[in-house]
Protein backbone atom coordinates (compact mmCIF):
# COMPACT_ATOMS: atom_id res chain seq x y z
CA UNK A 1 0.00 0.00 0.00
CA UNK A 2 1.10 3.41 -0.92
CA UNK A 3 -0.17 6.14 0.48
CA UNK A 4 1.05 10.10 0.66
CA UNK A 5 0.69 12.05 4.00
CA UNK A 6 -0.73 15.53 3.99
CA UNK A 7 1.38 17.46 6.67
CA UNK A 8 -1.74 17.64 9.24
CA UNK A 9 -0.97 14.44 10.20
CA UNK A 10 2.89 14.43 10.32
CA UNK A 11 1.63 17.37 13.13
CA UNK A 12 -0.53 15.09 14.69
CA UNK A 13 1.39 12.10 14.63
CA UNK A 14 4.27 14.18 16.80
CA UNK A 15 2.26 16.12 18.71
CA UNK A 16 0.27 13.06 20.29
CA UNK A 17 1.88 9.63 20.67
CA UNK A 18 -1.62 8.04 20.44
CA UNK A 19 -3.89 8.12 17.69
CA UNK A 20 -3.84 6.52 13.63
CA UNK A 21 -1.41 9.28 12.20
CA UNK A 22 0.78 8.44 14.81
CA UNK A 23 0.50 4.32 14.39
CA UNK A 24 0.94 5.19 10.40
CA UNK A 25 4.27 6.98 10.67
CA UNK A 26 5.08 4.38 12.61
CA UNK A 27 4.29 1.86 10.14
CA UNK A 28 6.31 3.96 7.78
CA UNK A 29 8.94 3.93 9.30
CA UNK A 30 8.99 0.30 9.88
CA UNK A 31 8.61 -0.56 6.27
CA UNK A 32 5.28 -1.84 6.80
CA UNK A 33 3.84 0.67 4.51
CA UNK A 34 4.79 2.53 1.67
CA UNK A 35 4.68 6.58 2.07
CA UNK A 36 5.49 8.66 -1.47
CA UNK A 37 6.87 11.69 -0.78
CA UNK A 38 8.12 14.48 -3.54
CA UNK A 39 10.13 17.47 -2.54
CA UNK A 40 7.59 20.15 -2.01
CA UNK A 41 5.41 18.22 0.59
CA UNK A 42 9.12 17.45 2.42
CA UNK A 43 9.98 21.33 2.43
CA UNK A 44 6.38 22.05 3.84
CA UNK A 45 6.70 19.06 6.09
CA UNK A 46 10.39 20.49 7.67
CA UNK A 47 8.54 24.48 7.49
CA UNK A 48 5.76 23.65 9.36
CA UNK A 49 6.68 20.96 12.11
CA UNK A 50 10.42 22.98 12.79
CA UNK A 51 7.74 26.05 13.59
CA UNK A 52 8.66 27.34 16.94
CA UNK A 53 4.80 26.75 18.08
CA UNK A 54 5.42 23.43 16.91
CA UNK A 55 8.05 22.56 18.94
CA UNK A 56 6.86 23.77 21.71
CA UNK A 57 3.65 21.58 21.05
CA UNK A 58 5.92 18.62 20.36
CA UNK A 59 7.95 18.67 22.79
CA UNK A 60 10.91 18.02 20.31
CA UNK A 61 13.92 19.89 19.46
CA UNK A 62 14.38 21.27 15.76
CA UNK A 63 17.27 18.70 15.23
CA UNK A 64 15.04 15.90 17.03
CA UNK A 65 12.41 16.88 14.38
CA UNK A 66 14.81 16.74 11.50
CA UNK A 67 15.90 13.08 12.66
CA UNK A 68 12.34 12.08 12.38
CA UNK A 69 12.31 13.96 8.87
CA UNK A 70 15.50 12.21 7.81
CA UNK A 71 14.25 8.54 8.72
CA UNK A 72 11.04 9.40 6.94
CA UNK A 73 13.10 10.37 4.24
CA UNK A 74 15.57 7.74 4.32
CA UNK A 75 12.23 5.04 3.76
CA UNK A 76 10.10 6.87 1.45
CA UNK A 77 9.39 6.64 -2.16
CA UNK A 78 11.03 9.52 -3.62
CA UNK A 79 8.83 11.04 -6.42
CA UNK A 80 9.82 13.48 -9.42
CA UNK A 81 6.77 15.17 -10.37
CA UNK A 82 6.74 15.06 -13.77
CA UNK A 83 3.74 16.52 -14.57
CA UNK A 84 1.69 18.90 -13.41
CA UNK A 85 -1.83 18.68 -12.83
CA UNK A 86 -2.70 22.26 -11.77
CA UNK A 87 -5.28 23.77 -11.25
CA UNK A 88 -7.22 21.27 -9.83
CA UNK A 89 -7.93 22.09 -6.38
CA UNK A 90 -9.25 25.43 -3.86
CA UNK A 91 -6.33 25.88 -2.10
CA UNK A 92 -3.13 25.79 -3.85
CA UNK A 93 -0.96 24.72 -1.17
CA UNK A 94 -2.82 21.18 -1.56
CA UNK A 95 -1.78 20.48 -5.09
CA UNK A 96 1.83 19.22 -4.53
CA UNK A 97 -0.16 16.59 -2.06
CA UNK A 98 -2.27 15.75 -5.09
CA UNK A 99 0.69 15.72 -7.34
CA UNK A 100 2.60 13.44 -5.68
CA UNK A 101 -0.01 11.08 -4.95
CA UNK A 102 -0.79 11.20 -8.90
CA UNK A 103 2.95 11.31 -10.09
CA UNK A 104 3.74 8.56 -7.06
CA UNK A 105 0.82 6.15 -8.24
CA UNK A 106 -0.48 6.24 -4.71
CA UNK A 107 -3.39 4.19 -3.61
CA UNK A 108 -4.57 6.77 -1.19
CA UNK A 109 -3.91 10.12 0.60
CA UNK A 110 -4.30 10.18 4.06
CA UNK A 111 -5.27 13.80 5.24
CA UNK A 112 -7.79 15.45 8.39
CA UNK A 113 -8.97 17.73 5.39
CA UNK A 114 -11.51 15.68 3.05
CA UNK A 115 -12.71 17.93 1.23
CA UNK A 116 -9.51 19.92 0.23
CA UNK A 117 -8.42 17.01 -1.90
CA UNK A 118 -11.47 15.62 -3.15
CA UNK A 119 -10.41 15.92 -6.92
CA UNK A 120 -8.09 12.89 -6.34
CA UNK A 121 -10.94 10.70 -7.28
CA UNK A 122 -10.09 12.33 -10.63
CA UNK A 123 -7.47 10.40 -10.87
CA UNK A 124 -8.30 6.80 -8.72
CA UNK A 125 -6.74 7.83 -5.47
CA UNK A 126 -8.94 7.55 -2.33
CA UNK A 127 -8.60 10.58 0.08
CA UNK A 128 -9.22 8.88 3.84
CA UNK A 129 -8.69 10.06 7.55
CA UNK A 130 -6.45 8.45 9.61
CA UNK A 131 -8.89 5.97 11.52
CA UNK A 132 -9.57 5.45 8.23
CA UNK A 133 -6.06 4.40 6.69
CA UNK A 134 -4.88 2.42 9.81
CA UNK A 135 -7.93 0.66 9.75
CA UNK A 136 -6.60 -0.99 5.90
CA UNK A 137 -3.50 -1.11 6.98
CA UNK A 138 -4.06 -3.18 10.16
CA UNK A 139 -6.31 -5.17 8.04
CA UNK A 140 -3.22 -5.86 5.61
CA UNK A 141 -0.92 -6.85 7.88
CA UNK A 142 -3.48 -9.54 9.57
CA UNK A 143 -3.11 -11.18 5.89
Amino acid sequence: MRIVLDTNILVAALRSDRGASRRILLAALDRRIEIAVSTAPMMEYEAVLTRPEQLEATGLSADETSAVLDALSAVAKPVVCWFLWRPQLRDPADEMVLETAVNGQAHCIVTFNLRHLEAAGKFGIRVVTPPAAWKEISSHEKK
